[in-house]
């Protein structure tokens, strides 16, 4: 079975957790919320891909958020691929005042409350990361 390891990284603000829904242009996942996502490449530190990912998919920089928690890394499948195993590290990460500016890779967000993330149609145990997170 092959392994890819990923970041999963929730932002909060005033309560509420952003939701990303994944664009028609991506690889995987089309059409899927997620939170904020990317492959970690070789060697390469988690949260240092996390921050990554925050400023390239939402326009914030590192200087405006703040780590609440790094969660442990989980192991997910995907319907989708059967052969493949995700490893997700997962972090939650807060922001005031937040002004999002969406690259290519999703097409549109939402701000929820955790409780709010089952009337979604997410990537696979998008919940479990987040309420592990919680």
């Amino acid at each position: 079975m092959r392994s890819t390891r990923i970041v999963t990284s929730f932002v909060t603000s005033n309560e509420k957790f952003l939701l990303l829904r994944r664009s028609e242009k991506v690889k995987s996942m089309k059409g899927l919320w997620g939170g904020v996502s990317g492959i970690i490449e070789g060697n390469e530190d988690p949260l240092s891909r996390a921050k990554i990912e925050i400023y390239e998919e939402t326009g914030i920089d590192s200087q405006s958020i703040r780590l609440l928690k790094a969660g442990k890394e989980m192991a997910v499948s995907s319907p989708q691929y059967p052969d493949h195993q995700w490893v997700i590290f997962p972090f939650l990460f807060e922001i005031e005042n937040p002004r999002i500016s969406l690259n290519w890779e999703n097409s549109s967000y939402v701000w929820i409350e955790p409780k709010e993330i089952y009337r979604y149609q997410t990537v696979p145990s998008l919940a479990d990361v987040l309420f592990n997170l919680l």
